[in-house]
């Protein structure tokens, strides 16, 4: 596959996959759960919050842009917890980096994404590196980084899969509570279980059962 610009259909799948992703591994997210809070709920509060962001898909949108606002304001509704408070905001920013656009290219795609480290950071007060912050920023600039005439989404999505592994597994560097306790930052696994998700519909693989594809956390 050489997908070179994403549709309100292709857009609204991939969230879709993305959360079927989550859902599978609800379990291994809450698990890595110690920061802020060790309750626990990391992998449920985001999957509920991207859920949320799926049931407002429920109609077929237009545009990409209109596909991402029905899936940002699901998501901001339906916000459980920390991470899913940063979630909806990165999903937020990615809307408003879409806003008005029918079909986006690589670019303009990667643009949205740029928005969506914006919006999530200004969500946080005291924003804390080493969380789900610093994984999806530093994946994004790198993606970015990388962007060239030829460049597909595929080929997109598997820079941003590579960054987010090495950032997470980067983050108990930056955060004390997580070196302590030997794991790695709950919210950007969750991530990037969303983000396989959202790949694996670029080739048209619509499963509830994805394997994971490459971090070792």
């Amino acid at each position: 596959m050489n997908t070179t610009s994403v549709n309100g259909a292709l857009l609204a799948a991939m969230i879709k996959n993305g959360a079927a992703s989550l859902k599978n591994k609800v379990k291994e997210v809450n698990d890595l759960n110690v920061f802020p809070i060790p309750d626990g709920d990391t992998g449920d509060n985001m999957f509920l919050t991207i859920d949320a962001g799926v049931v407002a898909l429920a109609d077929e949108p237009a545009s990409v842009g209109e596909a991402a606002r029905l899936a940002a304001n699901g998501m901001l509704l339906g916000a459980r917890g920390n991470s899913g408070v940063i979630l909806s905001r990165i999903f937020a920013g990615i809307a408003r980096g879409l806003e008005g656009v029918d079909e986006a290219d690589v670019r303009t795609f990667h643009k949205a994404m740029e928005s969506g480290v914006k919006e999530s950071y200004s969500a946080v007060s005291v924003p804390v590196e080493g969380t789900i912050l610093t994984v999806y920023r530093d994946a994004v600039r790198y993606a970015g980084a990388r962007i060239t005439g030829g460049t597909s989404m595929e080929t997109y999505f598997e820079d941003l899969h590579y960054e987010l592994c090495r950032s997470l597994e980067r983050t108990p560097d930056l955060l004390d509570v997580l070196r302590e306790a030997g794991v790695v930052d709950s919210g950007g696994a969750g991530f990037i279980y969303i983000a396989e998700g959202m790949a694996k519909a670029l080739s048209g693989e619509m499963t509830e059962h994805l394997k994971k594809v490459g971090c070792n956390f």
